[in-house]
């Protein structure tokens, strides 16, 4: 591929992956918008609904770890594409679907399919890229990520209301087309490091998968639960998820400490900066996605504007993003990760913190501004985590590490968009309001407003973790020290 393609080649192979990325994620953030016609359209109640975005986001997190296993076994394009042409199977069968269990089996599908490819672009950037291209390199990666849940929802509200949800479905197709054209052009055969797929490899550890299925699948259900106002159902699910985490630990540990490879190394959190960089994804992940779900809803149900005003509203702060993220990336090639990953979080809680100053009367733009401000923090964050965390890794260990952070990112995700309904509700309640009144009131703004509160302590937590990306100089050896004196 190098010697057809020449010195491009390596940009060529992750605008490739790149465009699936894109697909996969869109996927996951622009069923936001179509939730209040689907629920209209299936008679839901809007837990029940949900549930195509968390058991989206349930699959996505979990088949993450799969992903080392998959590119040893298969290589970078069969995975790659096998990803795509699945993600194409559920977007169409959703789309044509008359059955809400069908739906939801079809966004599962889609998920599984977006968490497999999420991580292969960061494993690309880290093994073909020179440590002085790997911030713009990251910063084209990180518009695919963070672009397309930003874009997702201002496409998916034009589309609902000129063509109605299943539309939202059908959006993949075409993404899912060119990244099948672009991986037969341009993405290897071979998996990580050059070396040839081994099918006889050793099979996927199963049992430490379904703990980890099970145990997130329990700790979604039992934020339901607390949304559903369930104490002692939310109880037994969360404390069974507990249960899983530390079983899937000792699993993890067992099968490292027996010689044969774990489903998530473990070794990669003795990395301190890692271990940081995924305290600050976990966040990340939790007020990104939290957020694409609440600012849609926000504006639906709190501001009572159409789905093609929303679209509207998000657009300009979507191609802020673009515009940011690409700058930031050239940023990361010569600035400390850290401070970058600190600036973009504070932006982000700025921008959850102004919601406050949004009333019914106020104008549009205002509004556009503060998303927007939103946007720019996001861009500042993305490349710069990635690089921040995975720099100090072996590189053996950068597909494990690659796929560990996305894991992380994606489980605060699947947490965030429930934790944001479920202090919605109850803060809805304390100020005696609620969705079924068909108007919206200051009381129901002051809900959405402490939502967006919670989200800003939480940014100003992650800064916390995020200072402890700074790269420490190491204590001198006997040995520097006689280099030295000579």
């Amino acid at each position: 591929m190098q010697a057809r393609y020449g010195a491009r080649y390596r940009w060529l192979l992750l605008v490739a992956v790149m465009v699936g990325t894109m697909a996969s994620i869109m996927s996951s953030t622009i069923i936001n918008v179509a939730i209040p016609d689907m629920s209209r359209h299936f008679v839901l109640g809007q837990a029940r609904a949900q549930w195509v975005s968390s058991g989206f986001m349930v699959a996505m997190t979990v088949s993450m770890l799969t992903t080392p296993w998959l590119l040893a076994r298969y290589g970078y394009r069969r995975t790659y594409v096998g990803c795509m042409l699945l993600l194409m199977a559920g977007g169409l069968v959703g789309g044509l679907a008359n059955d809400y269990g069908l739906v939801l089996a079809a966004r599962v599908a889609e998920g599984l399919a977006a968490g497999a490819v999420q991580p292969i672009p960061a494993i690309i950037i880290m093994r073909a890229f020179g440590p002085h291209e790997q911030g713009r390199a990251s910063g084209l990666f990180g518009m695919g990520v963070v672009l397309a849940p930003a874009l997702g929802p201002s496409i998916g509200g034009v589309l609902v209301e000129l063509f109605g949800w299943r539309s939202i479905f059908f959006m993949v197709v075409p993404l899912c087309l060119l990244s099948l054209w672009m991986a037969y052009r341009y993405v290897p055969d071979s998996a990580p490091g050059g070396v040839v797929a081994d099918r006889n490899s050793a099979m996927i550890d199963w049992r430490g998968l379904l703990l980890a299925g099970f145990g997130t699948l329990c700790l979604l259900n039992g934020m339901v639960a607390l949304r559903d106002s369930s104490p002692l159902e939310a109880a037994i699910l969360l404390g069974v998820a507990l249960a899983m985490l530390a079983l899937f630990v000792w699993w993890q540990r067992h099968m490292a400490s027996i010689g044969h490879a774990p489903l998530m190394n473990l070794a990669l959190f003795g990395y301190r900066q890692f271990a940081m960089g995924s305290v600050v994804a976990f966040i990340y992940g939790t007020a990104l996605f939290g957020s694409t779900y609440l600012l849609p809803v926000y504006m639906q149900l709190g501001l009572k504007l159409s789905a093609a005003h929303v679209g509207t509203i998000l657009l300009p702060a979507g191609l802020v993003l673009a515009a940011t993220i690409a700058g930031v990336g050239r940023l990361a090639d010569k600035q400390p990760t850290w401070l970058l990953v600190s600036i973009g979080l504070g932006l982000l809680a700025a921008s959850f913190a102004l919601m406050f100053s949004v009333t019914l009367t106020s104008a549009l733009w205002q509004l556009m501004i503060w998303a927007a401000l939103g946007r720019i923090g996001l861009g500042f964050i993305l490349p710069s985590l990635n690089l921040g965390s995975l720099r100090p890794l072996h590189k053996s260990l950068m597909p494990q590490g690659a796929s560990a952070i996305s894991f992380v990112r994606m489980l605060g995700g699947a947490i965030g968009v429930s934790l944001c309904g479920i202090v919605l509700e109850w803060r809805l309640t304390a100020h005696g309001d609620s969705f079924a009144n068909a108007s919206s009131s200051p009381a129901r703004l002051a809900a959405f407003n402490e939502s967006f509160l919670m989200l800003a302590a939480l940014c100003a937590l992650a800064m916390v973790a995020a200072w402890q990306l700074r790269e420490r100089p190491l204590a001198p050896t006997p040995q520097t020290l006689a280099n030295k004196a000579d």
